[in-house]
């Protein structure tokens, strides 16, 4: 089966994208054929600026080669390298109703998350690029979080549209969802580089450290002796992810008063930094090969190009789009 994902390159990597996706990323690289898409073009829905993209986009594939990506198995590419992504955007947006746009639960949220007055044509239409991105490539699964489940959804009705109206053209792909729970920032708000509560895959233990004690943790547990409520920590939210294997004893030793908010932050920060340190090593590494991991991307374009020329030829001719 064909696997299809992609992240926006809007600056550096954290965590909650480790947890969120790349990690099922890794685990899915031996499961199926594997399509990662740096999606530039996605990353203009909510910023018309694009001084820093072309850096950005190197730093992600850095970034995804260091995590263990491997882009001789998996067809890792750039977004705007494939113009046909466009053109069956356009085609799908003729099928798309603005009721399934509006209706979109997401979309709110990220305006409000990103202090943005109002939405862009591109960000409210995202949704049917997303589904055209997926789509143009038959991909037949989508790894999600939970929050993406309704985009998986509504690429779903568009294709069915585009079959029932033409031809039976594209598969109804599905969501693959992560179970990992999704990480609150420094702030107990959704972990975001537009809000500044992130902690960086390249972040040095100094800097793990301070961000990891600026967590939020139960308001009512004052003293390291005070019974607490690991339910609304964010330090626990953390543990269960990086340190399952011990999490059920710092939970009861959290109610029972025998541990404190202070050293449950130190303890963590040791996690996370150790968890990193593989990355940060492999990532050093990588310092001066941007030139090879172009070439890497540039060869990537070339395979998702000769995917999404074929369906392309086949979308045209089944919308009667072959004019000569």
């Amino acid at each position: 089966m064909r696997l299809l994902s992609g992240m926006r390159p809007t600056g550096r990597l954290h965590i909650g994208h480790l947890v969120g996706a790349l990690n099922t990323w890794l685990s899915l690289q031996g499961e199926y054929e594997c399509l990662f898409m740096i999606a530039d073009w996605h990353a203009l829905t909510t910023s018309s600026d694009t001084s820093k993209l072309p850096e950005n986009i190197i730093e992600m594939a850095q970034d995804w080669r260091a995590l263990g990506i491997d882009f001789t198995r998996s067809t890792v590419f750039v977004q705007s390298c494939v113009k046909e992504h466009a053109e069956l955007y356009l085609l799908f947006g003729m099928l798309t109703p603005m009721p399934w746009l509006e209706r979109d639960p997401t979309l709110k949220n990220m305006m409000e998350d990103m202090h943005l007055r109002g939405a862009c044509y591109g960000l409210m239409g995202y949704p049917v690029l997303q589904a055209a991105d997926i789509a143009l490539y038959k991909a037949e699964a989508v790894p999600v979080g939970s929050d993406q489940v309704p985009h998986v959804e509504l690429a779903r009705e568009i294709v069915r549209a585009f079959n029932h109206r033409f031809s039976l053209v594209f598969p109804e792909p599905q969501a693959i969802l992560s179970h990992t729970p999704r990480l609150p920032g420094t702030d107990g708000r959704k972990m975001s580089k537009s809000l500044d509560n992130a902690v960086f895959l390249d972040e040095t233990p100094e800097n793990i450290r301070r961000k990891v004690m600026q967590l939020v943790t139960d308001p009512g547990k004052i003293h390291a002796t005070d019974v607490g409520n690991p339910d609304i920590c964010s330090v626990h939210d953390y543990h269960k992810v990086f340190r399952a294997s011990d999490a059920s004893q710092a939970d009861s030793d959290c109610r029972a008063g025998r541990l404190g908010c202070v050293r449950h932050k130190q303890y963590l920060s040791e996690i996370l930094s150790s968890y990193l340190a593989p990355f940060r090593e492999a990532r050093a590494a990588l310092t001066g090969k941007e030139s090879e991991t172009r070439a890497m991307l540039k060869a990537g374009g070339e395979r998702a190009g000769k995917m999404a020329k074929e369906t392309m030829e086949g979308a045209r001719k089944a919308a009667n789009l072959q004019f000569s």
